[in-house]
């Protein structure tokens, strides 16, 4: 019943369509910025999602080290992804932060995150940040966590 007294139609819950590795590689397309970094989801699903890009010269800050704004970005979505296979493909990030351990050098960087808890309101997710070598050793250069919120798509 409404405050009005008039009773409505049930409203019939929509489960989110279901999200794979697949639907995953879509969304990150669909971001023109992704696109520019080169990021692609290499994993994904049960809580989690992994994110990686490779390091280029042009990505580098004055120093030659990976810009922390790259790892900032690689942590910000997979932290994002990671929610949303738990949450659905609607979600934002509400907030992160990212604690940097060390210089990040070698190949490629590898985002991987995971839901720590996840509720209807929102899930908690926490990322670790690696650089990988040619020989794919990885080094943890950064740690980060976040809370992402889900979201109702506005009509168009």
């Amino acid at each position: 019943m409404t405050s009005t007294g008039r009773s409505e139609e049930p409203r019939t819950v929509t489960p989110p369509p279901e999200l794979d590795l697949a639907a995953a590689r879509k969304l990150l397309d669909a971001q023109p910025f992704s696109r520019l970094l080169g990021a692609r989801v290499t994993a994904f699903g049960d809580g989690g999602a992994t994110l990686e890009i490779d390091i280029r010269e042009d990505l580098h800050q004055q120093n030659g080290f990976l810009h922390g704004g790259v790892l900032a970005y690689a942590a910000d979505n997979a932290l994002t992804f990671a929610a949303g296979a738990v949450l659905g493909p609607s979600v934002l990030t509400g907030g992160f932060s990212v604690q940097y351990l060390r210089p990040a050098t070698g190949r490629t960087l590898r985002a991987r995150a995971t839901v720590v808890h996840a509720g209807r309101r929102q899930a908690v997710t926490r990322c670790d940040l690696l650089t990988v070598t040619e020989d794919d050793e990885e080094t943890l250069c950064a740690v980060a966590q976040g809370t992402v919120l889900p979201v109702t798509a506005r009509p168009s």
